[in-house]
């Protein structure tokens, strides 16, 4: 669980990148073999493209590096609960392990509003850690969007 942490450490590291940009505060990190070799952080603002999710992002980046569109070995990192977009690349990437830091009560897919990555009738589930440095992942999320609508109020 230690190591969890640690490497939830770097998701809430790209999550700050995200914010520093205006973008809503997620990041990702894919960790093969113990070292993080891919990490991404929502651009879809800026991008204004809808794929730009930052799970989305780290996992094209760890295909690059392990030259396969298979991540079977991986673990992906993620500050907010996948959505179902995101958890359907994460299940078609056939990433190993999901740990995410806050739960997504609005569309998260790995167990909040269903388990995508888990569901037996696909042909390949990743073993779910929820929770994982949860409040400081949230916070994240509540202090962007309270600080959000405190500008449109003013």
């Amino acid at each position: 669980m230690e190591k969890d942490a640690v490497f939830m450490q770097e998701a809430i590291k790209q999550a700050k990148k995200a914010e520093t940009m205006g973008e809503v505060p997620i990041g990702a990190v894919v960790v093969y073999e113990d070292e993080m070799i891919a990490y991404g952080f929502n651009v879809r603002e800026s991008s204004q493209t809808t794929l730009s999710h930052a799970e989305l992002i780290a996992i094209e980046k760890a295909n690059q590096v392990i030259g396969s569109w298979r991540l079977e070995d991986c673990t992906l990192y993620v500050t907010l609960e996948p959505c179902p977009m995101c958890a359907g690349a994460i299940v078609q990437s056939r990433i190993k392990r999901v740990v995410f830091g806050a739960p997504d009560p609005k569309a998260g897919c790995a167990g909040t509003l269903m388990n995508l990555l888990q569901d037996e009738r696909f042909n390949h589930q990743a073993d779910v850690v929820g929770g994982v440095l949860e409040i400081e992942c949230g916070a994240l999320l509540t202090d962007f969007f309270r600080k959000l609508r405190e500008g449109k109020k003013k």
